[in-house]
């Protein structure tokens, strides 16, 4: 087995700096992606772990507007579903902007792949271990991303038979992302929905625990 080469304190302070500057962008400030850059992410993408090295990602550069333009249009749609089940947040929801599609320079689809029938780690939750493998691929292409100091959003408004059909999917493929990616003019500060006030990063006490699930501080907080 060949050695592997170690990592200095300042490679490492960069790994970590890249991971918590991530973020799900959703403003973009128009322009182009240079081709060897997005071979990059593509590359770092396709480097990701997959259970069984099955590696189920399959990726759809969308070039053609036309396309671009049904995409939003069934996300739009979805955004209008979405809005209609939330009741008391409706309003404060059709306020955020949830995704980037009409401004970045790249629109890239990714789709799971028809199960190739991989036993190997996943017998008893094979699309489970699938879809766990395709957001690696994803979480990769999102830090790859920042450090090219550009921006990715990732939007999962749309039913994915929909989307599947625009994209004329093979039987068995399921999309499960629409990557917006490029230029921004400025990196949120935190993320976005943290900064709007929908929600906020929970603290390491409520998701760590030892040797049993985490107690359920929600309720606990709010005496129930």
């Amino acid at each position: 087995m060949k050695q592997q080469p170690t990592f200095s304190p300042a490679e490492r302070e960069t790994l970590y700096r890249v991971i918590h500057a991530r973020r799900d962008m959703r403003h973009f400030a128009g322009g182009t992606v240079e081709v060897d850059v997005l071979h990059r992410i593509l590359a770092a993408g396709h480097a990701a772990p997959s259970v069984g090295f099955m590696q189920p990602w399959r990726f759809v550069r969308i070039t053609s507007h036309a396309l671009r333009e049904q995409l939003i249009l069934l996300v739009e749609e979805e955004k209008r579903s979405t809005a209609a089940a939330m009741d008391e947040r409706q309003a404060e929801f059709m306020r955020l902007k949830v995704e980037g599609m009409r401004d970045c320079a790249e629109l890239i689809a990714v789709v799971l792949a028809p199960d190739d029938g991989t036993l190997f780690g996943r017998r008893t939750m094979p699309e489970e271990m699938a879809l766990c493998s395709v957001s690696c691929a994803i979480e990769n292409m999102w830090l790859a991303s920042r450090v090219e100091n550009l921006g990715m959003g990732w939007v999962s408004f749309f039913e994915p038979a929909d989307v599947a059909a625009l994209l004329r999917c093979p039987e068995g493929a399921k999309p499960i992302a629409l990557l917006c990616l490029g230029p921004v003019t400025a990196f949120y500060d935190k993320p976005m929905l943290e900064s709007e006030g929908w929600r906020k990063r929970e603290s390491m006490d409520f998701i760590l625990a030892e040797d049993h699930y985490p107690p359920d501080l929600v309720r606990e907080r709010e005496g129930l």
